[in-house]
Order: structure tokens, then C-alpha cells, then sequence
């Protein structure tokens, strides 16, 4: 009962901040003389508002998915510009709703088409860190969170594949949500010709993240990055060209996960690098000494100023840090989950290189 009871105040919240938008919408249109058809506004508006739900419904209904994902975008940031305005309109001397509610609108689409291009410009971010063990200088690609579907698409991941090749690395770490939830979209166009043409000296490897688990179809999932020469990594540690070790540790989704400490390899004078999809502990791998944790999930919060949420919950939501003898790094994604859109956040990759300061 008590779940129940949550889930329908969360939907009548829900559905009050809809309905505040869209009488807010009303009372704009109203004000240029654009208003018409209540009834159809009304039903069209609801339909939109629910739209991520409802094209989960059926295959047929996707359409309302994406018009959902959008739809994520505008709620949030319409929500902060309506009560604005409506202070304004409610304090100020800028009691005319057409000019007030016109500035308001142009700054929605001002942010929307920052936002998009924020999400589909992706940037190279650069890191040098020094390891107290013996080697020679390596070189990895570190992206997560691709979410590869419908609006993460093909070129999208093309521009990955083309950054990524630039920086001519010694690994590719593929850190989780590389779909979607479904690889459907993955398969149907055509991705995995564009994954394959990753080029890095000992291979291209990933492990799964929270979405690959919602989809459930991680066999699937598994065999297809396999096909496109992606090694996904569940809770196994494997030894990298005779060069260092790289473990893949399930996400914390899967309850069942070997804990880090049963992953440690047993030669501790080679490098060890660990892929873990969600930097929710980074205690443990530095107490099992990890050399470089890599991790993703955060999204940086994607959209401002979600990014204030992330940082509470997590030690660390973005960036590098030191902790103990372990670096350890939080990309904010290559993709996005939702809207296609980032504020305050950027697409990116990371190019991180290793330098060994240990005597040989």
C-alpha cells in the first residue's frame, strides 16, 4: 500500500507542475491571440506530458518516447522560467503578459538550442596522471553513458569513433550505458559497423551499466558488442597485452557483484586499471589499491542545475581526484539519457595518459 501510495502522489505532483506549465502556455497564447481549442489543448498537452510513459506502452507508441525525451527538457526548464515570470509579472512594473511571456518563451528556445548543441558537439577532455609502478607510458580512451538509441544515434557514435582514433590510444574503456536500455536500435541501425571501426593497440573493452540492466537483455547485448570487437567485462579481471590488468565489475545494479577485493589481481607490480559504471564507492578500490578507477553515470546532472544533486550524492560526480595511491575519474558521458540536450555539462571523452614513475 505504501508503494502504491507513493506512486500516485509522485503522478498528482506530477501532474500539478504539467498543469501549472500548461496554463501558463494557455495564458501566453491567450495574450497573442493564438489560444484555440481548449478541449484539443488540453488532451495534446496531457499526451505530451505523459508521452514517455505512454511509448513504453507498445512498439507502435515509441513515437510518444521521443516526443517524451524532449518533453523532459522543457518541464524542467519551463518550470524555472514560469515561476520567474510570474514574479516578475506578479512584483515588477512588467505586468504585460505578451512581451513578459514572449521574452520567456525566446529564452526556452535560446536555452533548447544550447542545450542541443552542447549534446551533439562532443570535446576532447585531456589527463595526465603518474603511477608508482614500472611500465612504459600508456595511453586509454575512457567514454561512458553513450545511451546509443534513437536520439543517441549512428553519427553520433561515428563522432566518438573519429575523436577517439585521433588520439591513437592503447586502450578503449567503455564505461556503461552504451544503450539505451535496448540494443534494438543499436542492431537495427547499423552501429556496430561504426563501433568496429575503433582502432586501439590491445582492444576495445567495456562492462554494463544501469540501462543495460533495465533492458534485460544483456546476453544480447554482450553478443552484439562482441560482433563489433567490444570485450564487455562482467566481474572478471584480465591481463592487457602483458602490460597492465583492467577489471570490469558489474554495476551496483546487480546485487550479486563480486566485491572489488575478489578481482584484485595477484601480480601487484603491473598497473591495474578498473572499469565500475557507478562511482557510488570509491573507498574500497582505494583500499585495494587500485592504480586508475574509471567510472561514469553522474551525466554531470546533464541539465543545470541537477549537477548540485549529483554532487551530494556522490564523492566524487565529476572529473579526477586523488584518493589514497588511486586516481580515479567520472566522465559525464558521451551521450545523454532523455532529452537530447546538455546545460551546464558537455559531451565528451577522455584521453588519459599514464605515465610509471617506479623503478624498473
Amino acid at each position: 500500500m505504501g508503494r502504491i501510495a507513493g506512486i500516485t502522489f509522485a503522478i498528482l505532483l506530477y501532474s500539478t507542475m504539467s498543469a501549472y506549465l500548461g496554463w501558463n502556455l494557455k495564458k501566453w497564447l491567450e495574450s497573442i491571440h493564438l489560444f484555440r481549442w481548449p478541449i484539443i489543448y488540453w488532451l495534446g498537452f496531457f499526451l505530451i506530458a505523459f508521452g514517455f510513459i505512454i511509448g513504453r506502452i507498445h512498439d507502435l507508441l515509441s513515437p510518444f518516447s521521443i516526443i517524451g525525451n524532449y518533453w523532459m527538457f522543457f518541464f524542467e526548464y519551463g518550470l524555472i522560467i514560469c515561476i520567474i515570470t510570474n514574479l516578475i509579472v506578479a512584483f515588477t512594473p512588467l505586468k504585460n503578459i505578451a512581451i513578459v511571456g514572449s521574452v520567456a518563451m525566446g529564452l526556452l528556445v535560446v536555452l533548447f538550442a544550447w542545450g542541443t548543441y552542447n549534446a551533439y558537439s562532443p570535446v576532447v577532455r585531456n589527463l595526465e596522471i603518474s603511477v608508482d609502478k614500472s611500465g612504459e607510458p600508456l595511453r586509454v580512451v575512457v567514454a561512458s553513458d553513450f545511451h546509443l538509441g534513437v536520439l543517441s544515434h549512428k553519427d553520433h557514435l561515428q563522432r566518438f569513433v573519429d575523436l577517439s582514433n585521433e588520439a591513437k590510444p592503447d586502450a578503449v574503456l567503455l564505461v556503461g550505458d552504451l544503450v539505451d536500455d535496448d540494443p534494438i536500435w543499436f542492431v537495427e541501425e547499423g552501429m556496430n559497423e561504426v563501433m568496429k571501426q575503433l582502432k586501439a593497440t590491445y582492444g576495445v573493452y567495456g562492462v554494463l551499466g544501469n540501462h543495460e540492466y533495465y533492458g534485460g537483455k544483456i546476453p544480447e547485448f554482450v553478443e552484439e558488442m562482441k560482433e563489433s570487437n567490444v570485450q564487455i567485462l562482467m566481474d572478471e579481471t584480465i591481463l592487457v597485452g602483458n602490460r597492465f590488468f583492467l577489471t570490469g565489475q558489474e554495476d551496483s545494479t546487480n546485487k550479486k557483484r563480486l566485491p572489488i577485493s575478489k578481482l584484485k589481481p595477484e601480480n601487484e607490480e603491473l598497473p591495474w586499471l578498473v572499469m565500475n559504471h557507478t562511482p557510488n564507492d570509491l573507498e574500497l578500490p582505494s583500499q585495494a589499491q587500485v592504480d586508475l578507477h574509471v567510472s561514469g553515470h553522474t551525466h554531470l546532472g546533464q541539465l543545470w542545475p541537477n549537477n548540485y544533486i549529483t554532487n551530494k550524492v556522490f564523492e566524487l560526480d565529476y572529473g579526477h581526484m586523488e584518493k589514497g595511491s588511486m586516481h580515479a575519474l567520472v566522465s559525464s558521458g558521451f551521450g545523454f539519457w532523455g532529452p537530447p540536450t546538455r546545460i551546464g555539462s558537455r559531451s565528451e571523452l577522455w584521453v588519459v595518459d599514464i605515465n610509471f614513475t617506479g623503478s624498473k
